[in-house]
């Protein structure tokens, strides 16, 4: 396992210096259901804001992700490719060997401090879900918001978990000071596709759960329908059932995206298709002969459907954040005369 290999950029294919040694890691099973046959590699990072590549098609710079390798198991994730950098299975090595940086917050807190940041914006769960099933565990985005939150620093977050909802209250009080966006990820409402396709993660119905209550405290939230995945759920039937869940759940926008198969996730999703849908194999190779995406005029058929069904349904645009506010520093609390022991969940 080259643990050395794990850099700053390495998830977008470069060699930079190392983000943290071999000897920093330790790996960990828990004995309870949730987390049978997943082993966790608890590491302390080096640096845990990364730079996106200019040539990336990402609309945003910077990133942090507290995680590699994700319990969601999605078929299709294009973030598979990355465990190949430290010698680890892409397939069902990326859904149960999780890289967790135990240092996250406290290294985040620092480097938001730095006369060297910006204070630009930072985007989350776009590698891997900074709330899987894992985050239960490692708490590791309470600290991580309470950061961005005292420096008023901008942020994003796209999650499939329902677990996001624990962290209510910081959501609210950083989007008091700083602009916060929040995107869920539904890309149908299948319950039988959603099984096999991406059997970690909450149901697509509790995901809109999550979008409704959000609305309810007042965070606006968009859902990003990804994937649309061709001949599985791409049928105006369900197409429309799916932007009408999405609208009957109070999104504030609803952006479509076609399944990209890059290398890594290609090979795990052809496999998956092989097993329970043989008779697409051919037309997938057709589709995706040309490389990751599909054809221009098939993206382009699916994202006026989707956009024609938004407007149907009266959703529209998110709205704009509020500015910059940095807040009061909290009071210091005295120390507790006895020492506390503390568990994690």
């Amino acid at each position: 396992m080259r643990w050395e290999n794990l850099t700053e950029s390495a998830e977008h294919g470069r060699a930079d210096a190392a983000l943290f040694g071999a000897d920093a890691v330790v790996s960990r099973t828990f004995d309870t259901p949730e987390f049978a046959g997943i082993t966790f590699h608890e590491i302390r990072a080096r640096s845990i804001i990364n730079r996106v590549p200019g040539a990336s098609r990402m609309p945003f710079e910077w990133t942090v992700n507290p995680y590699r390798g994700c319990t969601h198991a999605c078929v299709y994730c294009f973030a598979r490719k990355t465990h190949s950098y430290l010698d680890l299975d892409t397939g069902l090595g990326f859904d149960s060997q999780i890289v967790v940086k135990v240092n996250a917050p406290e290294l985040l807190r620092r480097q938001l401090g730095s006369r060297r940041w910006a204070g630009d914006h930072i985007a989350m769960g776009t590698n891997v879900d900074c709330y899987q099933r894992a985050e239960g565990r490692y708490r590791l985005m309470p600290g991580i918001l309470a950061a961005l939150r005292d420096h008023a620093n901008p942020f994003s977050i796209l999650t499939k978990g329902t677990l996001i909802l624990r962290d209510l209250d910081l959501l609210t009080q950083a989007a008091e000071v700083t602009d916060v966006g929040i995107s869920v990820s539904v890309g149908f409402t299948d319950p039988e596709l959603w099984r096999t396709v991406e059997p970690g993660t909450p149901a697509p119905e509790r995901r809109l759960d999550v979008v409704r209550t959000l609305g309810e405290h007042g965070i606006g939230c968009g859902v990003l329908m990804a994937p649309v995945i061709p001949f599985l759920s791409d049928r105006p039937a369900q197409l429309r059932a799916t932007v009408r869940a999405i609208a009957a759940a109070g999104a504030t926008s609803v952006t479509p995206l076609v399944l990209h198969l890059r290398p890594g996730a290609r090979e795990w999703f052809m496999a998956w298709l092989n097993r329970e849908h043989p008779y697409l194999v051919r037309r997938y190779e057709r589709l995706y002969a040309d490389g990751a995406y599909a054809p221009k005029w098939y993206q382009r058929r699916i994202t006026r459907q989707v956009h024609e069904l938004a407007q149907e349904y009266g959703i529209g645009p998110a709205g704009a954040g509020m500015p910059r506010r940095i807040r009061e520093p909290e009071p210091e609390v005295e120390p507790m005369s006895e020492p506390t022991q503390l568990t994690l969940i």
